[in-house]
């Protein structure tokens, strides 16, 4: 299977080296600055007593090669409009696009420039940061990703491509509905977001205090209350997993969102936190503290991007 990676970043460079290693046919698409770092360094997994590296083939936007069997598309969604562009070129009549957002509105773009049958349903999850140097740093040993068609149909080719992840050692299910997966993911992430973005702390800060422990199940009362609301319930054990993350005593667990956030770096306010709440008035749904946690990011996304468009 020929498969182009978009972007080699904590999750999509994770992805693509396990399946370059596995000795699949990978290509990364990067931007020059990145290329110039990977062939300098090679693309380097660190962390969790391991550390190994491989020399990435790669190409840029202005010569993507192509067309590709699968392309893994993995990067942030204030990146996805030029990603799609540079990837454009790439995706031949029989290309599968995978994305790996969290979210939802990334499948409408998608969708719109190149057709609903072309783009799979994704979930990945993974604890992976992009160390100082740029190498990939696993936090832990979770390697998931799900995949499947958008109209729940179990299609071969998304058996072939399940079995390649899985090759890789990727656990790769194909869930019955993987637009219901996305939203259970995008419930998780929004609630874990929310509780450490608003409070500005890890998981066990905002827990360790008075009326912290009452946070994390409100946030998550709001953002699964969505989720039904659109047809997509979150199960009781699905609902414990998320509490037991954002509920945890002493906890020094962080989101990437969290993480951008303390650094001066934009966020993905709009596409997780944005939408989320846009669909809850048009749902019908209140979700004061989602609200203030979307309104809190904007302010944030405001300052670190005016100086920016500004040319300052």
């Amino acid at each position: 299977m020929k498969i182009l990676v978009v972007g080699a970043g904590a999750t999509g460079g994770w992805f693509g080296a396990l399946l370059a290693r596995a000795g699949e046919d990978v290509t990364f698409l990067v931007r020059p600055a990145r290329a110039a770092a990977l062939r300098e360094r090679g693309l380097r997994v660190v962390g969790r007593d391991e550390e190994w590296a491989l020399e990435p083939r790669l190409v840029t936007a202005d010569a993507p090669g192509g067309p590709y069997d699968l392309v893994l598309l993995s990067v942030k969604s204030t990146g996805l409009d030029r990603a799609a562009a540079d990837m454009a070129p790439a995706v031949g009549p029989d290309t599968a696009i995978l994305p790996l957002l969290n979210g939802l509105a990334h499948l409408d773009a998608l969708n719109a420039r190149f057709g609903p049958s072309a783009v799979l349903g994704g979930v990945a999850k993974v604890v992976t940061t992009l160390d100082a140097t740029g190498d990939i740093r696993r936090l832990a040993p979770l390697a998931h990703l799900a995949l499947g068609e958008q109209d729940g149909t179990v299609s071969a080719r998304v058996e072939r491509i399940r079995a390649v992840l899985e090759g890789a050692g990727i656990e790769a299910p194909v869930p019955k509905d993987v637009l219901t997966a996305m939203w259970h993911k995008w419930v998780f992430i929004t609630t874990f977001g929310a509780v450490t973005s608003l409070m500005r702390g890890t998981v066990g800060e905002v827990y360790d205090v008075p009326g912290g422990p009452a946070l994390g199940p409100a946030v998550l009362d709001e953002a699964a209350a969505v989720a039904a609301a659109a047809g997509h319930p979150v199960p009781e054990e699905e609902r414990a997993a998320t509490l037991a993350v954002v509920s945890a005593s002493g906890s020094p667990m962080v989101p990437s969102l969290y993480r951008d956030l303390t650094a001066g770096h934009p966020t993905e306010v709009e596409h997780l936190f944005g939408d989320l709440s846009a669909r809850a008035r048009a749902l019908g749904v209140a979700t004061p503290l989602l609200d203030l946690a979307t309104l809190h990011l904007r302010v944030h996304q405001r300052r670190v991007t005016a100086p920016a468009a500004a040319g300052v």
